[in-house]
């Protein structure tokens, strides 16, 4: 299940994830188990990840970028060149409030 959010959230997140440094990096060998593994963790802890993606088209950074949102039930909030911005709220504790509409 994929998160969805509205305008005004997209825009509070990109907002909040100006400041963020890229937590994981995606290299030649795509997305594996382990990876999306590790982008579970991460998310559940910071709720709001920025993911590095080296390949070298963009048809394949859209392709690897839409497999992590799938398998991890995230939200892309924003995608420019090589970085994405996921979002999922954590089950355990919520960190960050959205706004509503």
């Amino acid at each position: 299940m994929s998160t969805a959010l509205t305008s005004s959230q997209t825009r509070f997140l990109r907002g909040q994830a100006h400041d963020l440094k890229a937590l994981l990096q995606i290299g030649g060998k795509g997305v594996t188990p382990a990876f999306v593994a590790q982008l579970e963790e991460v998310l559940e802890l910071h709720e709001l990840v920025k993911v590095k993606v080296a390949a070298e088209d963009r048809e394949a950074r859209d392709a690897m970028i839409a497999e992590l949102t799938s398998s991890t039930g995230s939200a892309l909030v924003q995608r420019i060149g090589h970085t994405a911005v996921l979002y999922r709220p954590s089950k355990e504790k919520r960190q960050i409030v959205l706004p509503r509409g």
